[in-house]
């Protein structure tokens, strides 16, 4: 298994930046998302405790449950069911107030399921282009809050 964590800080309040990376349709403005859905609605939230989200990235397609969420600080996911194929132990976002905006820490624990291979596959493969999907989520998130904070001045 390996462990990736990407962290980034967002020029927005905690409360928009949590609001915006929960819900995972927003993925689809980076360019490495093709298709983000919300395929249940959570527990007193549509990305609450229980919703289960769909994606297909360029590096494959993943289904989600989400196991946590305490707004504005917290959300945990497992990937129940993806291809290729993984293992999936947890994914985890964090957020706290810094100044100028949010820090923003997103860290996934998984391995490729192939017999032999998947450690090797895993960390030379796997590993690189998932946290330079999850930079570019974030980036594309910070950019997002960010016209979206200098139309509302």
């Amino acid at each position: 298994m390996e462990t990736m964590t990407v962290e980034r800080t967002i020029h927005a309040p905690i409360e928009e930046v949590f609001a915006w990376l929960t819900m995972t349709t927003n993925y689809t403005k980076s360019p490495l998302i093709l298709r983000c859905r919300l395929t249940r609605r959570g527990e007193g939230a549509p990305y609450g405790v229980g919703a289960i989200r769909s994606h297909l990235w360029m590096i494959g397609w993943f289904r989600e449950r989400i196991t946590h969420y305490d707004p504005p600080y917290a959300t945990e996911y497992v990937v129940d069911r993806s291809l290729p194929p993984a293992r999936h132990e947890i994914g985890r976002m964090t957020f706290a107030e810094v100044e100028g905006g949010t820090q923003v820490r997103w860290t996934t624990r998984a391995e490729i399921s192939v017999p032999l291979l998947g450690p090797l596959l895993t960390r030379h493969f796997a590993r690189p282009i998932i946290t330079r999907t999850f930079r570019n989520i974030l980036d594309t998130a910070n950019t997002a809050l960010a016209n979206t904070r200098s139309q509302q001045r």
